[in-house]
């Protein structure tokens, strides 16, 4: 199916772009050719769009080829919106940059020495081959680099997005795997620990739970090491998922499990907040398994105080600073004060009188305003190819301001010249009646202007007599119009022989107004 959509959309371009090439002639926008060379054209077209996206340098060389013979200039309407589209399609598919500066090169070279050779008026035609050079092929090429580093950033966005959605649900399953799993292993060496000092179990009996105590204690451990690899790729915020289990719940399986806790509560039920509870519970749980880890012998006490701002938590256990000085370090901790502060709460963590408090206050209104932010990131869309990009891109338009600025220049040069060469070739109507045949070149001379018409009307002038040097003048000074042309023919004695008026391209069917002195 694609590939078929692919030749359908082939086969339109290969029409669009050969349709000028059938059709500026016989329009009659004078660029006359054979049906040899109109078919050799369109099948040259034909090859070179099949041929675009595996070799686009190639198909622009072909065009560029065809161009180039019609007019070295290459100001032509038939080839010259296939030379602009393969320019494009060349920025669009090349990934280099060298050869495609190198075939411009080659083109300006080629065309200014055929220019040089075969040229009526290589001034005005070297600066109609840059310009068109300029306007026809680099624009349209810089236009494809442009579109192709946007598409390839919005592809590098996109990669990003969806790398960063795994590595957020990988640090959030490790989250939970350290905070639940962890938390379970601490009970069981706990719970290990307690049967060990049991006084009716038998030595080999105790022997075995110690084993399992030292054995639940290693498993948390690698498990705590496995979690920091997890996790370690992911700077992200952590989830805020809410949970099942209430804070008081996990207090009270922690109790059954034979850790000495007491809950202590305050505050209103109606100032409960779903996400504030979660990140109580994983303060609560952390602290309760650092202490079961570190000190399990001790008392603990978790006092939490519910406000309408928000909530604080205290976890405080009575074991020695030596003893409970261990559960400060590590990344559990550090996760926990990174948790908080990040929803705009504060947390303490360190040793508490002849113990170790944990506390932390979590304002409700930050929580959901976190939490909002944080689903809209989860389904906001990636950056459009305008958003701010690369160097590279940044680059390209920088590229596209200064050919700009260097195609205003050369327009502006262009234009002045023309005017320049069209203004100066005007002979006036007063001063051509004045001239009579058989009057000498050099008498002339003073009323001819400097320069003759660069593009003479030959194909609307009468035919010249034999031997004779014709020269045409404008008979006006108007830009950009067809105007009548003086003919002036002088023979080899440089005498005036012929005096013809050449009519406009718009009336060339009227035939020439001859006039002869006798």
């Amino acid at each position: 199916m694609e590939r078929r959509r692919r030749r359908a959309t082939e086969a339109l371009l290969w029409a669009a772009l050969a349709l000028p090439v059938a059709t500026v002639d016989r329009i009659g926008l004078n660029e006359p050719r054979t049906t040899a060379e109109q078919l050799a054209g369109i099948a040259t077209l034909a090859a070179a769009v099949a041929a675009q996206r595996r070799h686009p340098l190639t198909a622009f060389a072909a065009t560029a080829a065809l161009s180039l013979a019609s007019d070295p200039a290459l100001l032509t309407l038939a080839y010259g919106p296939a030379l602009a589209t393969f320019a494009l399609l060349l920025g669009l598919h090349a990934q280099q940059t060298r050869p495609a500066l190198t075939a411009f090169g080659a083109i300006g070279v080629i065309g200014t020495l055929q220019i040089a050779v075969r040229g009526v008026d290589p001034s005005a035609q070297w600066l109609v081959l840059i310009a068109t050079l300029h306007f026809g092929v680099v624009f349209p090429w810089l236009g494809g680099r442009y579109w192709r580093q946007s598409r390839e950033q919005l592809e590098r966005e996109q990669r990003t997005a969806e790398d960063r959605a795994r590595l957020r649900e990988r640090a959030r399953i490790a989250q939970d795997m350290h905070d639940s799993l962890g938390h379970e292993l601490s009970l069981i060496a706990l719970r290990a620990g307690a049967l060990q000092l049991a006084p009716d179990l038998t030595e080999h009996h105790r022997e075995a739970a110690a084993d399992l105590r030292e054995a639940a204690s290693d498993a948390t451990e690698r498990l705590h090491r496995i979690i920091g690899l997890l996790r370690e790729e992911y700077d992200g915020p952590v989830s805020l998922t809410p949970v099942g289990e209430t804070v008081e719940e996990l207090v009270a399986r922690t109790a059954e499990s034979g850790l000495r806790v007491r809950w202590e509560a305050t505050g209103s039920a109606d100032t409960y907040s779903l996400l504030v509870e979660r990140i109580v519970h994983r303060v609560v749980r952390e602290s309760l398994t650092n202490a079961a880890r570190h000190a399990p012998g001790a008392a603990v006490t978790v006092a939490m105080r519910r406000e309408a701002d928000g909530t604080e938590v205290s976890v405080v256990n009575k074991a020695a600073a030596t003893e409970a000085g261990s559960s400060s370090g590590g990344s559990g901790l550090l996760g926990l004060r990174t948790m908080v502060e990040g929803v705009g709460g504060r947390f303490e963590a360190g040793p508490y009188g002849e113990g170790f408090r944990v506390r932390a206050y979590v304002p409700a209104a930050s929580v959901a305003l976190v939490a909002s932010g944080e689903e809209a990131a989860e389904h906001r869309p990636p950056s459009p190819p305008g958003a701010p990009s690369l160097h590279a891109r940044r680059r390209v338009v920088l590229s596209l301001a200064g050919a700009v600025a260097v195609g205003a220049v050369i327009l502006g040069g262009a234009l002045a010249w023309y005017a320049y060469t069209k203004t100066h070739s005007v002979l006036k109507p007063g001063d051509y009646a004045e001239l009579r045949l058989g009057t000498p070149l050099n008498e002339a001379g003073r009323l001819l202007p400097d320069r003759t018409v660069s593009d003479p009307p030959v194909e609307r002038a009468p035919a010249a007599p034999k031997g004779a040097d014709c020269r045409y003048y404008r008979a006006s000074g108007q830009l950009f119009v067809s105007v009548e042309h003086f003919r002036l023919c002088f023979d080899d004695r440089e005498r005036l022989v012929a005096k013809d008026v050449v009519p406009r391209g718009d009336t060339a069917g009227q035939g020439p107004d001859e006039e002869e002195d006798g």
